[in-house]
């Protein structure tokens, strides 16, 4: 089965219908019908933080879409641990934590494709799916 890694811009974009990355979102869910996704629950506080000035609409359907994820078999939320804080392993790089958290537990998982736009993750050879505009 095909695995992928869903970055905090991929949920943004999926659940803000104005986004200017929400049509490329879409194409690329288009593709993932064999797919599991994986996130972390430091990227799932990012897209919350990042939808909470965003409306009251905005929000609950970002809150529905959290609270959703442990009931869809074919996404998995890595649970945030203390391992999270190796943040210091690569000072060279201008990344932020939960993009160093999310580079960690794609390498532990095996997994090579990112559903982002995020430079940062080709930078440390993987594939982001989202085509810049």
């Amino acid at each position: 089965m095909r695995r992928v890694f869903a970055d905090a811009v991929y949920w943004i974009a999926f659940v803000r219908p104005e986004d200017p990355w929400a049509g490329e979102a879409e194409r690329v869910s288009r593709n993932l019908e064999d797919a599991h996704v994986s996130t972390t629950d430091e990227v799932l506080t990012e897209f919350l933080a990042a939808l909470a000035a965003g409306g009251e609409h905005l929000w609950r359907r970002a809150v529905e879409m959290v609270h959703g994820l442990p009931a869809d078999p074919d996404v998995t939320a890595l649970k945030q641990s203390r391992r999270s804080f190796l943040y210091d392993k690569r000072r060279d790089k201008g990344y932020s934590l939960v993009d160093r958290v999310s580079t960690n537990a794609m390498r532990d998982a095996g997994i090579r494709e990112i559903l982002t736009n995020d430079h940062h993750f080709l930078q440390e050879g993987f594939i982001p799916l989202m085509r810049s505009q």
